[in-house]
Formats: structure tokens, C-alpha cells, sequence
């Protein structure tokens, strides 16, 4: 296969604003072909979130491994893992096929619900981000990763610094005048602007995957991230008449 391929590990939204739904979107509008780990089901909307059914490891296991051998994978994100044991799984399956990862470190939906167990947290810092080539938190989720509380700018530059002491990291600023934080051996910051808008169901989930789809595409990882950016400002702007997902149902192609 000639086409670029990435593989999103993650829960599936059956409303199909985030999650699963969302990263397979998002890398075939980059002309990306996607493959995908369903992680959990969850019973929810743009909303709410109803309830949260994780499948067996092995079963997740078995998907991985079946996929893997059926494709050449180099790059994958990840999405909501929900426990500890999924985030260990998933760890171990990267080294096994060194895979390149993308850690969108998915804790609470944006209507609030939560998407994790207990002790998730710690998981995703000692057995994932060692091996990740980005974390992408939102604020709420660069937080709980750096312990740190964050109020302005400087407070994130802060998180950034400490996440970034074990993975490469952009905190994403939705609340930052919509300005990201990236580090990765030196401090930058990435203009963008904030966009008042309802209809941000989904958009870590499409940074994440869109990040993931530019890096199996060849790009270099700033240019990855500024080339997410723009995608999802995009989707955001074209969503203020409806949902995230008006955006593909429009056709809109963003390629580098």
C-alpha cells in the first residue's frame, strides 16, 4: 500500500463527534488511510455521557496484533485507554512493534463526563509518554500530568516544562488566547487565536489524530503541529452552524 497509514487506539463515540469516529475522519480528510483499536464503548452525545463499557484486554490485544500484521504501521495516536491496564497493554504493544505515538492523554469528555479509572493518570506518565513522540494535553489534562494548577500562561509554560522532562509536549490553548505551548529541548510558543465557539466536541481527538496523520505523511513534527492547528480551526469555524463533523461533510481538504 502506497497510501500513508496511521492506527488510532481509542473509544468509540457513537455520536461521532470524538473518539474513534473522529480520528478516522480526520486521517482519511488527509488523504491518510485508518485503522483502529476500539478501546471502550461509550453511551454518549455531544451532551453527556451515559456510561462506559471497556473491552476485555485480550480482545484489544488481539486487535492490535491483528492489524499490525495485516499493515505496515509506523505511526499511531492514542486516545481515551480508560485504565491502567489498557494504557500497560498498549505500552507494551509499541515497544513490541516499535511504533511512533502520538498520547492524546483523553481523561474527561468536554461535556464533563469522565472517561478514566483511577490511577490512569500515573499510567499514562510511567508507561506511555517515555515512549511518545508527543503528548498533546488540553489545560484540564496538562494539570493532572505536571500537578501543577494552571490560571495563565506561565502556569502553563510551567506544566510544559515538567511534562516535557519526559515526553515531548504541546499543551493545547484553547483557553490561552488560543496559543500552544510546545517543548521538545526548547520553549515555543505557536500563535493562534481563540475561537469562540459551542462546537468543540471532538477537537482534541482531531488535533491528535490530524497530528498523527501529517507525521505518517512525512512531516516534521513543528510543521505537524502547525499544520493540526490550522485543520481544526478550520473544522471549528465551519461547525458554528452545527456540529465539528459539519466540516467533513463539506469536503473541506487540508493537505501540507
Amino acid at each position: 500500500m502506497t497510501q500513508p497509514l496511521a492506527l488510532t487506539v481509542a473509544g468509540f463515540d457513537p455520536s461521532g463527534g470524538a473518539g474513534i469516529l473522529a480520528d478516522i475522519k480526520t486521517f482519511h480528510s488527509l488523504d491518510v488511510y485508518g485503522t483502529a483499536i476500539i478501546t471502550a464503548l461509550t453511551a454518549q452525545n455531544v451532551n453527556r455521557v451515559a456510561g462506559v463499557e471497556p473491552v476485555p484486554l485480550e480482545f484489544i490485544e488481539k486487535q492490535l496484533d491483528l492489524v499490525i500484521e495485516g499493515y505496515p504501521i509506523r505511526y499511531l495516536k492514542t486516545g481515551m485507554l480508560y485504565s491502567p491496564e489498557i494504557v500497560k497493554l498498549v505500552a507494551r504493544k509499541v515497544d513490541e512493534y516499535q511504533l511512533q505515538m502520538v498520547v492524546d492523554p483523553v481523561l474527561v469528555a468536554g461535556s464533563g463526563g469522565v472517561l478514566a479509572t483511577e490511577g490512569l493518570v500515573q499510567a499514562i506518565k510511567e508507561h506511555l509518554l517515555p515512549q511518545a513522540v508527543l503528548v498533546t494535553p488540553n489545560l484540564q489534562e496538562a494539570q493532572e500530568l505536571s500537578g501543577i494548577s494552571i490560571q495563565e500562561e506561565e502556569d502553563a509554560i510551567a506544566a510544559a516544562l515538567k511534562i516535557g522532562k519526559i515526553s515531548p509536549v504541546v499543551v493545547t490553548g484553547g483557553h490561552l488566547q488560543g496559543r500552544d505551548i510546545f517543548y521538545h529541548d526548547k520553549l515555543q510558543i505557536i500563535e493562534g487565536e481563540l475561537i469562540e465557539s459551542s462546537h468543540t466536541h471532538g477537537s482534541g481527538c482531531t488535533y491528535s489524530a490530524a497530528v498523527t496523520a501529517y507525521l505518517s505523511r512525512g512531516l516534521v513534527l513543528e510543521e505537524a503541529l502547525q499544520s493540526a492547528a490550522v485543520l481544526v480551526k478550520k473544522a471549528i469555524l465551519r461547525g458554528r452552524l452545527g456540529t465539528l463533523n459539519q466540516f467533513y461533510r463539506k469536503n473541506l481538504q487540508h493537505k501540507p
